[in-house]
C-alpha cells in the first residue's frame, strides 16, 4: 500500500500504541479491557514478545505518523501450544477503511510464517468488530466458534467468534 511502512516495533512506537488501543477500551467493545493501559505495561509485553521471537510489527505514514499494530501472542503457556499464537491488530480511527489493517495483516501473517508458527488464533468481539471479522475472513481465516456471553463491557454481556488460520 502506497504511504504506508511496515516494521517491527520500537520502544518509541509504545507511547502511540498505548493511545490507540486506549481509544477502544475507552470506547468500544472490541476489546474487554475496561481499564486504559500505560506505556510500562506496552514495554512489558513487548519484552515478552520479542523474547519469544513473535511477531509485533508497526504500520507508519510516510510522515511517521503511526497507524496500527498487529503482535502476536502465545495461545496458551502449554509447549504443546507453542506454534499456535493469538493475533491483535488495532488501527488508530483515522486509519479505518483505507487497506492499512489488510496490508497489516498479511504483512504479519507472513512474519508469523516465518517465525515457524503454524495456526493463528483470532479471538473477535461479537459485537462492533465486523470489520476485523471481515478483515480476517478476506485474508483467510475461517469460522472455528463461537464463545456466548464470556465478557461484559459498558453493562453488557458480551461474546467473541473464535477465527483460525492454518499457515
Amino acid at each position: 500500500m502506497s504511504g504506508v511502512r511496515l516494521r517491527a516495533v520500537q520502544d518509541a512506537d509504545l507511547a502511540a500504541i498505548r493511545d490507540i488501543y486506549n481509544h477502544y477500551v475507552r470506547t468500544s467493545t472490541v476489546t474487554f479491557d475496561e481499564v486504559e493501559s500505560d506505556v510500562d505495561g506496552w514495554a512489558a509485553k513487548k519484552e515478552r514478545i520479542v523474547a519469544l521471537g513473535l511477531p509485533f510489527l508497526v504500520a507508519e505514514s510516510d510522515v511517521g505518523e503511526l497507524l496500527g499494530y498487529a503482535l502476536a501472542q502465545p495461545w496458551s503457556p502449554k509447549s504443546a501450544y507453542r506454534f499456535t499464537v493469538e493475533n491483535s491488530i488495532y488501527l488508530a480511527p483515522a486509519a479505518a477503511g483505507r487497506g492499512v489493517g489488510r496490508t497489516l495483516l498479511e504483512a504479519f501473517l507472513a512474519a508469523c510464517r516465518d517465525a515457524g508458527l503454524r495456526q493463528v488464533i483470532a479471538v473477535i468481539s461479537e459485537e462492533g468488530a465486523d470489520a476485523s471479522i471481515a478483515l480476517h475472513r478476506r485474508v483467510g481465516f475461517v469460522d472455528a466458534g463461537r464463545l456466548t456471553a464470556v465478557g461484559e463491557k459498558f453493562g453488557r454481556d458480551l461474546g467473541v467468534v473464535l477465527l483460525q488460520l492454518s499457515l
